[in-house]
């Protein structure tokens, strides 16, 4: 059923934060309100989520979906007498025990007897069938995303947006800060790559919190899809600006996934994940994933080469690991920690290039890409991989992309929610 948008609004003493996807003159006229970061689960929270009463609503949420006392959602909605039809696993799953590639498969929940189904990796006519099945007619999404294109999330966010929209459900986003900051960096996903890693051609480190994403998908993909959603609603963050990072938010920060353990992995993941598409280690296995890589063989040279480099922002330390799962397991590895010293001056994808250039000129037996070129899927395009093999500068591989990415940002602005 249609969402009664008065309703949902006036239940709300916040309204402000509420917006239609649609509405940019809305998203402009609202206030900028400072002060603590209150993200958009909190704000209903607040008032017993009574904006979702009588509402038969479906939670596509995982371990990050908490309030700032650190219960669930679900949890919370239960308590409040206002109880979810069903809820929704992503990669992960919905209690966040799985590890990367899996999820918890359907099942009950044990705390709350909410019947829980595996969203992870399924088409959105299929999930379209399990919204039906479950007689889901809101769909609720609150998870939070680190700011990369590769992490699956926000492609779970896609999928159940056409799914609801297939079924003719509401559509809301209680909306969090993005972790590395509202500017956008990177390649944009070109076509014949799309994959569970980049559906959509946005640019690898998109600049964008989930309900802006939320936005920019309506209007730029849904309608491609040939499908529309009945309504979409993003319940705002209040206090965040797009130039904040994690730590100055003053929330908790809660593990988005397993090998995500701090804000500082997610500030260097857009640029190092890709790491996951070389034959170095990537730093699964260490207590530092993203921020610790390497290989065996690969010496002090690599810390001092990155060093000359001068890359704003980030230092390095020169160190010897022993990953426990993951490559080179029970191998000492030699490589690098990198640690961000300046958010606001670092490039995590600049960075991670020029990691790239310095491992293959210093160790060219060592540094490689795994033999089924996932680096093109990573990165958008076989464009980077084959800059690299030739030989190019890093100057050249960032300016190569430099075009497509003006172009996106000028795109998103209008989307765009914060300041």
């Amino acid at each position: 059923m249609p969402l009664n948008r008065r309703r949902f609004i006036t239940a709300s003493a916040l309204a402000t934060p509420i917006l239609a996807a649609g509405s940019s003159i809305a998203a402009e006229a609202a206030p900028e309100q400072r002060g603590p970061v209150v993200t958009g689960a909190d704000t209903l929270a607040a008032q017993g989520w009574r904006a979702l009463a009588g509402r038969k609503v479906g939670v596509l949420s995982n371990p990050t979906g908490v309030l700032a006392n650190l219960d669930h959602i679900v949890d919370s909605m239960v308590a409040a007498g206002v109880r979810p039809v069903a809820a929704f696993g992503p990669e992960h799953g919905f209690r966040g025990s799985a590890q990367a590639g899996g999820s918890e498969g359907d099942y009950t929940d044990p705390r709350t007897g909410i019947p829980v189904y595996d969203a992870y990796g399924i088409t959105a006519s299929k999930l379209a069938t399990l919204f039906t099945k479950a007689g889901v007619d809101t769909v609720v999404f609150d998870i939070a995303d680190v700011g990369a294109r590769y992490y699956t999330y926000i492609w779970s966010l896609y999928t159940a947006m056409v799914a609801a929209a297939k079924v003719g459900a509401a559509f809301i986003v209680l909306d969090r800060p993005n972790p590395v900051g509202g500017k956008a960096f990177g390649p944009l996903l070109q076509a014949g790559f799309t994959s569970g890693i980049g559906a959509k051609p946005i640019v690898q480190q998109h600049g964008m919190s989930v309900g802006e994403l939320a936005r920019f998908f309506d209007g730029e993909f849904l309608p491609g899809e040939g499908v529309k959603l009945a309504e979409l609603q993003v319940v705002r963050t209040r206090g965040w600006r797009r130039d904040e990072f994690f730590a100055q938010t003053g929330l908790n920060w809660t593990l988005p996934s397993p090998n995500m353990p701090t804000a500082d992995s997610a500030l260097v993941y857009p640029g190092t994940g890709m790491f996951e598409g070389t034959l170095f280690a990537e730093g699964r296995g260490t207590t530092r994933p993203f921020e610790i890589v390497g290989a065996p063989g690969v010496d002090w040279r690599w810390r001092e080469a990155l060093d000359a480099a001068g890359l704003p922002g980030a230092r390095f330390r020169e160190l010897y690991f022993v990953p426990t799962f993951n490559k080179f397991v029970n191998q000492t590895c030699g490589g690098v920690q990198l640690t961000v010293t300046a958010p606001a001056e670092f490039d995590a994808i600049k960075t991670a290039v020029t990691m790239f250039v310095t491992a293959k000129k210093l160790y060219p037996a060592a540094f490689g890409w795994r033999p089924d070129n996932y680096i093109d899927l990573l990165s958008g395009s076989d464009r980077l991989r084959k800059l690299v093999d030739a030989g190019a500068g890093v100057d050249e591989i960032v300016g190569s992309w430099r075009a497509e990415l003006d172009q996106f940002d000028r795109t998103r602005r209008r989307y765009l929610l914060y300041r």
